[in-house]
């Protein structure tokens, strides 16, 4: 299947994937050095709170995009992290960094837990850290390498928060491997739990100098997206491709190429994205699945102002095959 791994025609990668972090497998089950590294001051934890990122915000180089605004993740010396955190037992251990302070230990920590609702509390050591948002409105704005950081700590602290108890016999879990396993606490249970990632297809139909978009009534006006869906047991990528298209729009497709995959950290997907022609079918849209689904041609794109055609936004994979279309 000819594709391009994670990575655009342009060779930049998706937004949270190509971080380059050294995620060191080999030293998940080292206990021993996992507990020296959670109280070592070099070590740093990544915050999450009710899923959202602590980040700061700081100012983009003249000419760039996303209206000048960019954020850097805020990470945490332990000692910090302990003080606003659950027990540094719970922390998962992400990898060793590979950017400026390479080597040191990366930890991935829920704050607050459930005291805050609407806001984390204020008086602590985070005031005037940053701000907790959400991935999927600064992912574009963060850098390559920080932001698959922060999607790959959402990611596993939202898996262990959903399997706090065994599935099989509901008995708490405890953590292992550094985090990346959690394991019944029942000894005549025993079952262990791994993280999961999700399979998602996501494709652009073409047919000749036009593509179908669908959008849910959800989205903000005129935003158009390419059509996803989830893989289902027993079927192939290209299958899933196939049936997802002729579900929501009633049109038949072909020539199923891969283009390139993002992390989707919303709660626990992988995106794949996929090129198809198509080779049969009239548009008949599933409303139980889009509000709405048409076919644009590429003056339509160029006349976006005119129209009120809006594209996805660039944190999504969606983005990136549409204007890798619009490119070739």
């Amino acid at each position: 299947m000819a594709g391009d791994g994670h990575r655009r025609r342009s060779g930049a990668a998706n937004p949270f994937a190509g971080g380059g972090l050294d995620r060191a497998t080999h030293l998940r089950a080292d206990s021993r050095w996992i507990s020296d590294r959670l109280s070592d001051p070099s070590s740093r934890v990544v915050p999450v709170w009710r899923s959202r990122s602590l980040v700061c915000q700081r100012a983009r180089e003249i000419g760039a995009e996303a209206d000048g605004m960019s954020y850097d993740p805020v990470l945490l010396p332990p000692e910090t992290a302990a003080s606003v955190s659950e027990s540094p037992k719970d922390w998962i251990f992400l990898g060793l960094d590979s950017g400026p302070d390479a080597g040191r230990a990366l930890f991935a920590a829920d704050v607050f837990g459930e005291r805050a609702e609407g806001n984390p509390p204020s008086g602590g050591p985070l005031d005037g850290a940053g701000e907790f948002l959400d991935l999927r409105g600064v992912g574009a704005m963060l850098g390559q390498r920080e932001g698959s950081l922060l999607a790959y700590a959402r990611a596993l602290l939202t898996w262990s928060r959903g399997h706090r108890f065994c599935g099989a016999c509901g008995s708490p879990t405890w953590p292992g491997q550094g985090g990346h396993v959690r394991r019944c606490s029942s000894e005549g249970c025993g079952t262990e739990n791994f993280p999961r990632t999700d399979p998602a297809i996501i494709v652009l139909v073409t047919d000749g100098d036009r593509c179908l978009l669908g959008r849910k009534d959800i989205w903000p006006e005129g935003v158009y997206s390419t059509l996803a869906g989830f893989v289902e047991p027993g079927e192939s990528l290209s299958e899933a491709v196939v049936r997802e298209v002729r579900e929501e729009s009633g049109i038949e497709v072909g020539a199923v190429r891969y283009r390139s995959s993002q992390p989707w950290p919303f709660p626990a997907s992988l995106m794949l994205g996929f090129r198809a022609e198509r080779t049969g079918g009239e548009l008949s849209v599933a409303r139980q699945e889009l509000a709405d689904a048409r076919w644009f041609e590429r003056t339509d794109f160029a006349r976006r102002r005119e129209t009120g055609l809006r594209l996805p936004g660039r944190v999504s994979i969606s983005r990136r095959l549409i204007e890798d279309w619009l490119a070739g």
